[in-house]
């Protein structure tokens, strides 16, 4: 067999041959899988785009999407009272994000956010991966674009269709916001567990401060919450919150957003599993409740307290702050005198717990403790030793061990019922025991008292007398526990705080301020009250023949009810009344309106007040300045109707005035100098070629100016001279006149002077009047006063009208509240009071008859009353003609002793 021989030449020739178009063929077959895959790619795209757009919104509407935006209640010094509300939300822009903040969303949701057109093919190839590996849809790897465009837009569906509709959605967003303007719209509208709605708001629910305070480890935690609010919160699960801020502080590690530092610093920092409050800046809650039902008349249950509203009050801050204060200390005090009715609970643990730290006490005991609530301020303590020295030792819920003195304990003699008390205690183990569990209250010198909570309530109230705006309102002692607003809702006896509109109508009619009246038996048939009536007074004494102002001074029940039904007539006096704001329910057609023994609320009688405080103009009480949006558009403003007397057309311009008050005479030539000085300054030219004739006008403008400068602080031109300043004004209508309210005023700056609210003295101005008032039974303690700028009213009562004990009227139980709220209130306010109007004038009179002296009168029994010009009583045997003085100084006597305030019947 013969070989044949091959040229190894000619055959590496044709294996070279045979292998190129081998690889060749690889090449094309790639290139056009990798065309057509593109092309198919493209294809799946673009009709996947088509597919979906339809649906799609504009990226743009975001802008117009408005976010459920709490309602939020301030001052009018702009303290936050309230945010009412479902979703607690603060929005934010990207300026006021610290980028710690940013740099822990970035590492816990998108680390290549500032990189990506809105999809991460990176996180679109992982979501692939997962999807053939286990054929579910397990992550969808979507940047915190994709999420933005899912809250807002979309479902949280787990489906194909939903993801290419994020993915499409997110793309649109990034082309319409820079990235910046999509932070701060993510970080504004996601939620974070607890009703806390963007990180702003959630920063103040876990950890009651500021976006801008909080740290590392805080804004790591905020940013771990997300994927799951339920799940990773700090207050729901503070183990898992713990896990996933580790991880995410170890993101921000890798991507260099720390150092190890600031990590090491950050793992080491206490994890906070509270929940805080809104940052409230005022307490005001039942204002804020006024407030709320009010903006659900106006704009419905489903938008007031999502709509973004912002809602400016006419409250002051500091009157407000003194009005909570001196209701809950007048409190306090109340039911110290009634008794001590023992500990609110008693925990049963072994005396040796209480050796160790509060840290190692069984859990169910520091739980147990931890349970009862802090109304009014009020601390809870558990007792845990007596000792000899008569102190108890006592661990607080926050687990401060502090000691209870014996000063702070003694008071508690023990409760028996509303009239009577127990003995007072000799030793600190006749009132407490370890074991027991109290409330306590810090006093002014340090330390700690007992204490316990009032069943009494009470309600204060401040309002401007010149447009009813209310300025601190105090409804109860403490809102979570009653949500019943006395102020406005609690329609009581006035008794005789209600006294001054019954001589104020009785001045109308003619009377004066020395009309004689008899304080003596009286008995009246009526129907409307019991078969026979005989009110007394509170004394059981009689005190005979006095004068009109006497009677109301020391608060005379006898003398106001002949005073009403001989000398007034109940059909004039309730026409009297009616326009001071009263309703039908204060105002009972028989004899006992002269005690107040209608119904009125605290406000009723502050507004009623008012009328006496600004001069005799009838205002209302209003709580709303402003209403705004969430853009700050003014929705609302208040226009009050205002006390301006210089704003009545008609008004008397020579009114009779302090003389220092207004130096200046003539409105009318104060009014030349104003025109004078503003034609001098309109003549002058800019520029003036002589010299001598621009100095020369330049001095006499300079002239009328220090004219003017020396009026300026006196000058107040009214209606009749100015008619073209006060066009706009809303006038209040006048209800009484200036000579009725002065009088009334006068009179009852004489109750604080020497009768029934003589404490009020230590206040130590001499423009205060003001009036008790205690109701049948001593069920209502009142107390009401003012000057110019302020009407204040306390009320004091049992919900369920019981009879507040011993003692307990106007004067020791209202009126001391009213002090410390007036302290606070009018600390810095100068006095100011209503000036004497024109038409009064001032006599000597005789103290016993109320005739006008004359040389016969004994000087002991000599005094000065005021009264209108046209009522200065004439009597008949007065041989004189009556002295009359114009003079501005108090004439009352202050001889006479105060006397106890008046009950009811």
């Amino acid at each position: 067999m013969v070989g044949i021989m091959q040229n190894p030449s000619t055959n590496k020739h044709r294996s070279g041959h045979r292998t190129k178009p081998r690889y060749l063929r690889w090449f094309v077959l790639l290139a056009g899988l990798g065309a057509v895959s593109t092309i198919a790619i493209t294809a799946a795209v673009i009709g996947a785009y088509y597919y979906v757009a339809p649906e799609l919104p504009a990226a743009e509407a975001i802008r117009n999407i408005p976010l459920q935006i709490p309602l939020r209640v301030y001052s009018r010094d702009g303290r936050l009272i309230e945010e009412i509300g479902e979703r607690r939300r603060l929005l934010v822009t990207y300026d006021d994000i610290p980028a710690h903040v940013v740099n822990a969303f970035i590492a816990a949701e998108d680390r290549r956010f500032f990189e990506h057109p809105g999809v991460d093919y990176q996180g679109i190839l992982r979501a692939g991966f997962q999807l053939v590996i286990s054929g579910e849809i397990k992550s969808g790897g979507s940047t915190l674009t994709q999420q933005l465009a899912r809250d807002y837009f979309l479902s949280r569906d787990v489906d194909f269709t939903r993801k290419l509709r994020e993915a499409f959605l997110a793309y649109k967003i990034e082309q319409e916001f820079s990235k910046p303007e999509i932070m701060a719209l993510f970080v504004n509208k996601m939620f974070f567990g607890q009703r806390a709605y963007g990180v702003a708001a959630a920063a103040q629910v876990y950890f009651g401060k500021p976006l801008a305070d909080i740290n590392e480890a805080e804004a790591a935690t905020l940013a771990g919450i997300l994927p799951s609010p339920s799940f990773y919160n700090p207050v729901r699960s503070p183990k898992n919150a713990r896990k996933r801020r580790a991880y995410v502080l170890g993101r921000m590690l890798d991507l260099n957003f720390v150092d190890r530092k600031t990590y090491d610093l950050a793992m080491d920092y206490p994890l906070v599993s509270q929940l805080h409050g809104t940052a409230n800046e005022l307490s005001a809650p039942y204002v804020a409740e006024m407030v709320r039902r009010e903006m659900v008349k106006r704009y419905g249950e489903e938008d007031y307290d999502s709509a973004g509203f912002n809602v400016v009050t006419t409250l002051d801050s500091d009157l407000q702050r003194g009005a909570t204060y001196a209701l809950r200390n007048g409190l306090l005090q109340f039911t110290r005198r009634r008794g001590f009715r023992g500990p609110i609970g008693l925990l049963d643990v072994e005396p040796s717990v209480f050796d160790a730290p509060f840290e190692d006490w069984p859990e169910e005991v520091r739980i147990a403790l931890g349970d009862y609530g802090n109304p009014g301020g009020l601390e809870v303590a558990l007792i845990t030793a007596l000792n000899d020295d008569n102190s108890a030792t006592m661990m607080l819920q926050s687990g401060e061990q502090a000691i209870l003195p014996w000063h702070g304990i003694s008071w508690a003699r023990p409760f028996i019922d509303g009239e009577t008390r127990g003995p007072a205690p000799e030793s600190v183990t006749d009132v407490l025991a370890p074991g027991n569990v109290v409330y306590v209250m810090p006093i002014t010198i340090g330390g700690y008292a007992l204490a316990q909570l009032p069943e009494a309530q009470g309600a204060v109230v401040s309002m401007d007398p010149y447009d009813g705006a209310i300025t601190s309102l105090a409804g109860g002692f403490d809102f979570s526990l009653s949500k019943f607003n006395r102020v406005t809702q609690a329609a009581r006896q006035p008794g005789s705080s209600f006294k001054p509109f019954i001589y104020s109508a009785a001045l109308e009619q003619g009377n004066t301020a020395a009309t004689i009246l008899l304080d003596a038996p009286v008995v009246i048939r009526s129907s409307e009250l019991e078969s026979v009536w005989r009110p007394v007074n509170y004394s059981g004494r009689f005190y005979g023949e006095q004068r009109m102002r006497e009677a109301l001074v020391r608060s005379m029940n006898l003398a106001s009810v002949r005073l009403l039904l001989n000398k007034t007539g109940i059909g004039n006096t309730v026409r009297h009344l009616a326009p001071f704001g009263f309703g039908p329910a204060a105002l009972p057609r028989n004899g006992s309106l002269a005690l107040g023994g209608g119904n009125a609320t605290p406000l009723d009688m502050a507004q009623a007040y008012a009328t006496f405080a600004n001069g005799g103009y009838a205002v209302k009480p209003y709580v709303i300045d402003t209403i705004s949006g969430p853009d700050g558009e003014i929705l609302y403003r208040a226009e009050p109707m205002v006390a301006c007397p210089q704003c009545e057309p008609e008004a008397e311009v020579e009114q009779k005035t302090h003389a220092a008050a207004r130096p200046l005479s003539d409105p009318a030539a104060a009014r030349a100098i104003v025109e004078k000085i503003a034609a001098k300054i309109d003549y002058l030219p800019d520029e003036i070629e002589e010299p001598g004739v621009t100095r020369r006008l330049r001095d006499e403008a300079r002239l009328a100016l220090e004219q003017m400068a020396d009026i300026a602080d006196t000058y107040k031109p009214d209606a009749k001279v100015s008619p073209e300043l006060f066009a706009d004004v809303k006038l209040a209508p006048r209800v009484i006149s200036a000579q009725n309210a002065f009088l009334i005023q006068d009179m009852m700056r004489d109750v604080i002077r020497r009768g029934t609210g003589i404490r009020a003295r230590q206040l130590g101005r001499r423009d205060l009047s003001g009036k008790t008032g205690t109701s049948n039974d001593r069920r209502d303690a009142w107390f009401t006063g003012f000057q110019s700028d302020l009407v204040a009213v306390v009320w004091v009562g049992y919900d369920d009208s019981r009879p507040l004990g011993p003692r307990e009227e106007g004067s020791r139980t209202a009126l001391p509240i009213w002090i410390e709220f007036a302290r606070r209130a009018l600390e810095h306010v100068p006095e100011n009071r209503m000036p004497m109007p024109a038409g009064i004038v001032t006599v000597r009179i005789s103290k016993s008859t109320g005739c006008p002296a004359n040389s016969s009168t004994d000087i002991a029994d000599v005094m000065f009353e005021v009264f209108r010009e046209d009522h200065v009583p004439v009597c008949e045997f007065s041989e004189d003609l009556p002295e009359i003085f114009n003079i501005d100084d108090d004439p009352s006597p202050t001889t006479d002793e105060p006397q106890e305030e008046e009950a009811l019947f």
